[in-house]
């Protein structure tokens, strides 16, 4: 029985080697447009698919391959007397390959210029419907959507033909390609139609690596990226030296970014298990950093710092006193290469931090479900903040007030911070009770609490943390409000003289 082979492709990588590779295996080549003049100019027998058709390709090339005797030729079962009589009586000849892979609706997309129509004429239809066709009939027909995949099936019809199980492997690729395709579209056309909360979402992430292990060394993990996601991303950070990233140092640093890029000015981020343990700005990024150090040397030794400037030097050579697993920042001087990457497993990865910080909505997994929300974006400038004490706070406390304000959303709730107007000074995350958060940052605060300010993620229930924080020293408290019980801890504060400010806004992080 003569073979043939489709091919229609806009990916054109290895296309004419795996063309010639197919004839010298016994194939008949048909194509179409631009493929089968790539083929052709490159010394290729072709069969046109009008020949095939009988008819010409039309609109455009919207319709070459939607005809009875592509699809037939694609989905009649080999050994079959009934669909074998079919495809005699309306001269239908059987395809056992089809090569082809899509429009790039992707790539189209993602052009900072891209107008409606083009995003829309780069839907492919025909494509899906040949790959899904050949896919569902994998049992007879090898089917390839990606390039990576020809030096495989070539190995294999030099020894006798493709196994099965290559088929049912590529045939399952095609399914994974073409439901990612349709995902990206529908991603794009409902945020087109500015749907909010569809009756169905479909998302799609590809592969970028496998992990060693999960949170723990017996658990299976690996990272996925999101097709034309965030470019302010751990998905998108290049990596300068170090070992590669595991589960725990992808969490921990994407926790970093998203807390660093909260600043303008100069600085700098530490977190472990993705808390924050440390944060400092200064007029430099050294002294940003040294901030961040101080607020907690013990726990910072083993984390991931985020900066939001060039690492210089001075800065590296500070870095590189402790141990530390990943430094995040927009790029490092050669000089400050060569100090950090004298350790050899010590992570560099820099980003984009003049890239558009693109919003994505946040997706929580559960048993047997998704949660999707909006992420907390929200600062001190979207509230309806008030003094709700007698006294207003200072200047600098104002300050101090701002950057808890900045940090404590960032923070597992019941998260309190205290910290003045450069820096941490204890971090109380996690806890089943606000008080006993509270308690934790004073603590770690000590006498550092003495004229600083706290931020509380959610209102207080009752006044015990503002007693404790005016036993501790502190002479600001920055909270949502809200509770029943606002007046105890407005009187709490007013008996100790601290300026209380309410937002109206919570900050719950679980």
């Amino acid at each position: 029985m003569k073979k043939r082979a489709l091919i229609s492709v806009s990916d054109k990588t290895g296309i004419v080697e795996f063309a010639k590779g197919l004839i010298e295996a016994g194939f008949e080549i048909i194509s179409t447009g631009g493929t089968k003049k790539t083929l052709q100019d490159n010394g290729v027998d072709v069969i046109g698919i009008s020949d095939v058709t009988g008819f010409p390709e039309i609109l455009d090339g919207r319709v070459k391959t939607l005809h009875p005797n592509v699809h037939g030729a694609v989905l009649a079962k080999h050994g079959d007397a009934d669909h074998a009589a079919q495809l005699a009586e309306h001269n239908i000849e059987p395809i056992q390959l089809v090569c082809v892979n899509l429009y790039p609706f992707q790539a189209t997309i993602s052009k900072p210029d891209v107008t409606v129509e083009d995003a829309i004429e780069n839907i492919d239809i025909g494509g899906p419907t040949m790959l899904r066709s050949s896919a569902k009939n994998h049992e007879y027909v090898t089917v390839i959507v990606d390039s990576d995949d020809y030096p495989t099936v070539l190995a294999e019809l030099k020894v006798g033909g493709v196994s099965k199980t290559t088929n049912r492997r590529l045939a399952a690729k095609v399914f994974r390609h073409t439901a990612a395709y349709d995902a990206v579209i529908s991603e794009y056309m409902t945020e087109l139609a500015e749907e909010e909360n569809p009756e169905s979402l479909t998302v799609t992430y590809e592969l970028k690596q496998s992990l060693r292990y999960g949170e723990n060394p017996h658990q299976k993990a690996a990272f996925y990226k999101k097709p034309l996601g965030s470019v302010f991303s751990i998905a998108e950070a290049k990596q300068l030296h170090g070992k590669e990233l595991s589960f725990n140092n992808i969490n921990d640093a994407d926790a970093a970014l998203q807390i660093v890029k909260e600043f303008n000015e100069p600085a700098a981020v530490a977190v472990k298990h993705m808390n924050p343990c440390g944060v400092g700005v200064g007029t430099t990024i050294l002294e940003a950093y040294e901030k961040a150090y101080e607020a907690d040397s013990t726990s910072i030794f083993g984390g991931i710092i985020a900066l939001n400037r060039e690492v210089d030097k001075a800065t590296a050579e500070k870095l590189h006193e402790i141990f530390l697993e990943i430094i995040i920042a927009p790029g490092f001087t050669e000089e400050a290469v060569e100090v950090l990457t004298s350790k050899k497993n010590l992570r560099l990865l820099t980003i984009d931090f003049n890239a558009a910080k693109k919003p994505e909505r946040k997706l929580t997994s559960i048993e047997g479900g998704l949660l999707i929300q909006d992420r907390d974006a929200h600062s001190l400038k979207d509230a309806e903040v008030k003094v709700a004490t007698k006294r207003e706070p200072t200047l600098e406390e104002w300050k101090a007030l701002e950057l808890g304000w900045k940090i404590v959303k960032h923070v597992k709730s019941n998260a309190i911070v205290v910290c003045n107007g450069q820096m941490t000074l204890g971090v109380g995350a996690g806890q089943m009770n606000r008080v006993g958060a509270a308690k934790i940052a004073l603590e770690q605060a000590g006498e550092r609490a003495t004229g600083s300010a706290l931020a509380s993620d959610a209102f207080f229930p009752m006044d015990d943390t503002v007693e404790a924080a005016a036993k501790a020293g502190v002479t600001a408290i920055i909270q949502p409000g809200g509770s029943v019980k606002d007046q105890d801890s407005i009187k709490k504060a007013d008996e100790y003289g601290i300026a209380m400010v309410f937002t109206g806004i919570r900050h719950f992080k679980h």
